[in-house]
């Protein structure tokens, strides 16, 4: 079984821009190749798990996230890291595009997406990690069985909280979370 760092896109791993997929916008976030650097190290897999209900909302087409995805590839292709898997759910119950207009497991805060990923990559969802900047990150985390890390960077607006939504660390920035997980994972190996 593998082991892996599951992902939120926007607001974690690059700069939140509403319904962004315009890959000349789209950068890391400052401690993010370090904090990946960190995590592959320990031999993490890494998956983004993302909710893109922009194109629920009619606006943008799914086949544009093919462009965001080799954006975020190439930004970390230089330091010889690369996700393992691309996870997004396209619905929303108040969409305009009938398709996706829908409820579904895969929207997090549901744990779709994740437990998706973890039987295709025969992932140990015991020793992975869900990192989010918001509880419904971390919610979907915790339902699908992983330890989680909230990016406390003020955009979690709600703070409604409950025993699934109570992240099992609280950082700053991702290497901060990443600087965790990587301790932690030390302390449990006896290092």
């Amino acid at each position: 079984m593998n082991k892996a760092i599951f992902i939120d896109k926007d607001g974690t791993l690059i700069p939140d821009i509403p319904y962004n997929v315009n890959p000349e916008l789209i950068t890391l976030q400052e401690g993010v190749t370090e904090g990946l650097k960190l995590l592959k190290a320990q031999g993490y897999k890494f998956i983004m798990i993302s909710n893109q209900s922009g194109v629920a909302r009619g606006y943008f087409k799914e086949e544009a996230m093919a462009g965001v995805k080799d954006k975020i590839q190439a930004l970390l292709e230089a330091d010889n890291i690369q996700f393992d898997g691309f996870y997004w759910s396209f619905n929303h119950p108040q969409g305009t595009v009938a398709k996706y207009t829908v409820e579904c497991n895969f929207r997090k805060p549901k744990p779709g997406m994740i437990l998706q990923a973890a039987e295709e990559h025969q992932i140990d969802l015991k020793q992975s990690w869900m990192i989010g900047d918001i509880l419904n990150d971390v919610e979907a985390g915790k339902k699908a069985g992983c330890q989680t890390v909230l990016i406390d960077n003020g955009n979690e607006t709600e703070w409604v909280m409950n025993t699934d939504r109570t992240p099992d660390y609280k950082a700053k920035n991702f290497f901060q979370a990443a600087a965790y997980i990587t301790d932690v994972h030390s302390t449990d190996l006896g290092m």
